[in-house]
């Protein structure tokens, strides 16, 4: 996380939230085998828990059970010029939130990477195809029982929360203005409202 207090995300509740409406991470783990990550999907349960499933033949799968996994989450991103500042003697840099999440993973029983199947099916179906959202339903009898063999599910529930967001919330002025305008310029009005919103 970046090291200026200014940058700060210190709101558990908010950061949890943003996992799971980003929804996919980068999980890190290391064991005497080496250092391991694997990208998947996350689902943050009700008791703000996070769980996920690999394949059981990626090769982070054997190194993940009872072990301290770094989850690592991220979301909007955006290079901004020098050029765009009022003010002189100014630099470049990269605007960007992210959360981090540190815990130990505990593997998940069959029943209960079913029900985490269901419920990601259920949360990205009713997102994405809401018309005629997909269920296991619609599988042949065995198949859906015989896939999720090839699969290992975990539960993290977490030690430690950080998050960053990094939006120049500590420029004011005619700074703020200028690089609102220069990112509004480049068509990213997703960073202008996090510039404006966290400035506010």
């Amino acid at each position: 996380m970046h090291p200026n207090a200014a940058f700060d995300w210190t709101s558990r509740d908010e950061m949890l939230e943003f996992v799971s409406n980003q929804s996919f991470a980068h999980i890190f783990t290391s064991s005497e085998q080496g250092l391991f990550v694997v990208h998947a999907p996350v689902l943050v349960t009700a008791d703000a828990s996070i769980r996920f499933h690999v394949s059981r033949r990626n090769r982070v799968a054997a190194q993940l059970a009872d072990r301290h996994v770094l989850i690592s989450v991220a979301g909007r991103e955006a290079y901004h010029s020098a050029n765009w500042y009022a003010s002189a003697n100014q630099v470049p840099t990269w605007h960007y939130e992210a959360v981090e999440v540190e815990g130990a993973a505990r593997t998940l029983s069959d029943e209960e990477l079913v029900e985490l199947l269901d419920q990601l099916s259920d949360r990205f179906e009713r997102e994405h195809s809401p018309e005629q959202p997909w269920t296991r339903a619609k599988m042949e009898p065995g198949r859906f029982e015989a896939m999720t063999k090839a699969i290992v599910g975990f539960d993290v529930v977490p030690s430690e929360i950080r998050g960053t967001r990094k939006f120049n919330q500590h420029k004011a002025g005619a700074d703020l203005q200028a690089g609102m305008d220069g990112q509004l310029r480049a068509g990213r009005q997703d960073i202008v409202s996090a510039m404006r919103d966290l400035s506010a």
